[in-house]
């Protein structure tokens, strides 16, 4: 005999009606009711992981991965399940990924029973004096249903919060004996949601539309905001017709062509770039706040004017003194295109663009780095057309910032909040999401952080190629601390045969080399199901230009 319907079951209808295919979650004693009405809804995917911290990694790239199958269409909102106290506040660091880069992430927790909230100190198990307070300055918004009846509505605003511009993940709370209790609404079929695109204010447009009409040397810098807003066709068409060069952050990989003639690709931290932005006598910036990474450890000095535009206020002038525009990049790019006049072709910013794409190999080329760019390349070359990679923050994947030409190969980094384990987890959330393989890329270091997501991946059958650089331990602090002191402490360690433990969980594993990497990648990519590929190799970093007496 079916039970009745509880609490549980109306966050699982409403999440079906919002449009939900896929949950992630993570079970605990609080949560019971989450996932018995996951069970009686079996159209509804769920995707476990061992590790709350990486069940948020894996979310976070399940949006990104449907993000950029459909740009134009509804906000791919992830839904992420998880226990109150310990499993919830495991999530945090990786939250705070999603909302430095902008990822609606759904976050939904279950909590103590009604009667233990506000601080009571009723020594509830997990119970925690404001569960709320410790997400509130991490995710976009926090939600609270206290009843049953509220579980919609709160549900409806969490999905409006997330999926309005600038997306970003957002933390439900429910009860545990809310979750329990005999529901009495009727089942939940259809949710509408008000999602909020921000459009730009017509005088700001056509000040904007002044000074790039007038620039003699303009330039654009395009961030992930193109990207999450799907403009990459009116980037271009703007490029063209003012004939400006288009400079790509690191989370904007992607929003403009790599090889087109007005391209400067993303050397963000080359001094090259940073003085190539500084000369601009207009610099037009989309969806970027112009923060350390991008503005090579704010040793960028704007020369000219400034425009900046992002769905995020917040980010508006807070670095730079500029002319803001609070707009969707999309909507804002459209009436700048409609306002601005056409120039004709004389070959001078494709020339400036040749000149600095020319100066960067060439400091470059001086660092004897062969094997690394060689590295990268051989990955690259490895993919199947259009197989998107997860990288951590490991050596190779710093040179992905820069180095990554993204044509057809998406590329997502942990550069929003810069910590460790993010590539396995969030290839396997992205591979739930997509056909065909997915790469995740890892230094052993941070390797460590995601390796029980291998029964995970083989649970599941997940289609990751995940590649272990093993270097002996973490490669980019070695060399930071190296290079500030001339030696290093604490970064040697000690780890697994990491082919050896694919092996234990059923996953083939190759130990390859850097004459043999892109044949093993390769194969490894082509076979359908989970495998690791080990790469025993120390690559070097290229020198930082931030540091120079400039």
């Amino acid at each position: 005999m079916r039970t009745p319907r509880i609490g549980g079951d109306l966050v699982v209808e409403t999440l079906r009606a919002l449009g939900a295919d896929t949950v992630f979650g993570l079970p605990g004693q609080h949560a019971l009711g989450l996932f018995e009405a996951l069970r009686r809804a079996p159209d509804l995917r769920l995707i476990g992981a061992r590790v709350e911290n990486n069940l948020a990694f894996a979310a976070d790239g399940h949006a990104r991965a449907r993000l950029d199958a459909d740009p134009h269409g509804p906000v791919p909102v992830t839904p992420m399940i998880v226990s109150t106290g310990p499993g919830a506040l495991l999530t945090l660091a990786s939250l705070q990924e999603a909302r430095a880069s902008s990822v609606p992430v759904l976050g939904i927790s279950s909590q103590v029973p009604e009667a233990g909230l506000g601080g009571g100190r009723h020594g509830y198990l997990h119970e925690l004096p404001d569960q709320q307070a410790s997400f509130a300055g991490v995710v976009k918004s926090v939600h609270v249903a206290r009843t049953a009846s509220q579980i919609p509505a709160v549900l409806r605003q969490a999905w409006a919060s997330a999926a309005s511009a600038p997306f970003g993940p957002v933390w439900v709370e429910i009860p545990q004996d809310v979750l329990l209790a005999q529901a009495t609404l009727p089942p939940i079929t259809s949710a509408e949601v008000a999602v909020t695109t921000p459009a730009p204010l017509p005088d700001l447009v056509a000040e904007s539309a002044r000074l790039l009409a007038g620039a003699r040397n303009p330039v654009i810098l395009a961030g992930g905001g193109v990207v999450r807003a799907g403009a990459r066709n009116q980037l271009r068409e703007l490029a063209e017709a003012l004939r400006a060069p288009v400079l790509s952050t690191f989370g904007g990989k992607g929003a403009f062509g790599w090889e087109h003639p007005l391209s400067g690709q993303s050397w963000l931290e080359d001094w090259h770039s940073t003085e190539f932005l500084s000369d601009a006598d207009v610099l037009l910036v989309l969806g970027s706040g112009l923060g350390e990474l991008t503005s090579n450890y704010h040793r960028f000095t704007p020369r000219g004017r400034l425009i900046q535009i992002d769905a995020d206020s917040g980010v508006l002038e807070s670095n730079h003194a500029a002319v803001g525009i609070h707009a969707d990049i999309g909507l804002a790019l459209d009436a700048i295109v409609a306002a601005v006049p056409r120039r004709r072709p004389d070959g001078r910013a494709e020339a400036a663009v040749a000149g600095l794409l020319d100066r960067i190999r060439e400091r470059i080329g001086a660092q004897h780095l062969d094997t690394e760019q060689r590295l990268l390349a051989d990955i690259r070359s490895a993919l199947p057309p259009g197989t998107p990679s997860f990288w951590d923050m490991t050596i190779l994947g710093y040179w992905a910032w820069s180095a990554w030409n993204p044509d057809n190969a998406p590329i997502h980094t942990a550069q929003g909040a810069g910590g460790l384990g993010y590539g396995l987890p969030a290839a396997l959330g992205a591979a739930a999401a997509t056909e065909g393989p997915v790469l995740a890329v890892s230094g052993d270091g941070g390797a460590m952080y995601g390796i029980a997501e291998l029964a995970t991946a083989a649970q599941h059958g997940l289609d990751v190629t995940w590649l272990v650089v093993d270097d002996g331990g973490y490669g980019i602090l070695r060399e930071y601390l190296t290079g500030t002191f001339g030696h290093t402490h604490a970064t040697e360690l000690a780890r697994p045969d990491f082919a050896a433990l694919a092996s234990a969980f059923g996953i083939p594993a190759t130990v390859s080399s850097v004459d043999s990497l892109r044949a093993d990648l390769g194969a490894a990519l082509r076979a359908p199901g989970p495998s690791v590929v080990v790469l025993p190799a120390v690559p070097r970093m290229f020198e930082p230009t931030h540091l120079e007496d400039t």
